[in-house]
């Protein structure tokens, strides 16, 4: 089965000149936003996007069917994947695109040019993908054997088994140019964290002070982010790693962020963080993380929109963002372009 873990303003600065006067701040980028739209149905969540900002993601048909699809020139199109369920989950420069789909049982796939190639398992009836490179190489986790899912690298037309961090079970969300894949993996002792696999061999990235992480996505300078829990496991933040300690990206005032994306030096990331509100439940909104500060997706688009943005799940070197959010009652996928 497909596994997801963590579903669990800041003000202007003003410098002082000598005489007195002041320096008003720059003002945050702003965006307009286009919805996706769906293939005939209710809701679409949005995955990834590219240099070209083709995007990929997931939407209900009319038959209530959820199809993967590719939106390009502002159009979405069915990619017509075999299954009940398909999931694009990632598309590289090239437009391969890779994701899973369900016909008796998960299967991950690479769509290129049109042609489906399954990409078989690690001996047992589950896989997904949820990465692609620059090389067509994809990341994503399968069953073993011992159905045990267990993070893989796919090249050569060959999974590879990429093991744990001494427990049972792994997965890989990320993969860039250098075959460097990331996810989560458990531990001999029950929980999991981040790691970083490069060269056959497994590293463990740690956490925020806190028992879990999780590693989502990579680039290709070998910058990643994800989620780490804090100290006594209460909170839970988005982090940055670049080779060093994982550096706590913040939140938006809630007790729990995670980074989804992030450009090719690091310098935007993208994800989504919890916000106080008084429903009861946890509500997230996208975010934006640049120049040192996370900002709420929410206040950078027009007020009378109508979206709320509840996670930005892409984010590409021309700044355009791809996420999924609730417009008109529904849920959709959206793409915000620089203004």
């Amino acid at each position: 089965m497909v596994r997801s873990f963590f579903r669990v303003s800041r003000a202007a600065v003003l410098w002082a000149l000598p005489a007195l006067l002041t320096i008003p701040p720059a003002r945050a980028q702003s965006y307009t936003i286009t919805d996706l739209g769906t293939l005939g149905g209710a809701s679409s969540q949005a995955h990834g996007v590219n240099g070209s900002g083709e995007i990929v993601g997931q939407a209900l048909t009319a038959s209530g069917d959820d199809h993967a699809f590719r939106y390009s020139a502002g159009v979405m199109s069915d990619l017509n994947v075999r299954g009940s369920i398909s999931v694009a989950r990632a598309i590289n420069a090239s437009g391969q695109i890779a994701g899973y789909y369900y016909s008796k049982s998960y299967q991950a796939f690479l769509l290129t040019n049109g042609k489906l190639q399954d990409l078989g398992n690690l001996g047992g009836n589950y896989s997904a993908a949820y990465g692609v490179s620059v090389l067509g190489h994809v990341c994503g986790s399968s069953y073993t054997r011992k159905n045990q899912e267990h993070a893989f690298l796919w090249k050569g037309g060959k999974m590879i088994d990429l093991g744990t961090l001494g427990g049972n079970y792994s997965s890989a969300r990320g993969i860039n140019k250098s075959d460097q894949v990331v996810g989560y993996a458990y531990l001999a002792s029950g929980a999991f964290h981040a790691f970083l696999g490069s060269g056959g061999l497994m590293t463990d990235l740690g956490t925020l002070g806190g028992d879990l992480s999780q590693a989502d996505a990579i680039n290709d300078a070998g910058q990643v982010v994800g989620q780490a829990y804090l100290p006594g496991n209460v909170k839970a933040h988005a982090f940055l790693d670049e080779t060093g300690p994982l550096k706590d990206l913040g939140d938006l005032s809630g007790d729990y962020s995670e980074a989804l994306a992030l450009n090719s030096t690091g310098s935007q990331i993208v994800g989504k963080a919890s916000v106080p509100n008084s429903s009861g439940f946890i509500v997230y909104h996208a975010f934006l993380w640049s120049g040192g500060s996370m900002m709420d997706l929410n206040s950078l688009i027009p007020s009378d929109s109508g979206w709320v943005l509840s996670e930005a799940t892409g984010i590409n070197d021309g700044g355009q963002i791809v996420g999924t959010g609730t417009v008109d009652g529904q849920q959709h996928g959206f793409l915000l372009n620089p203004k």
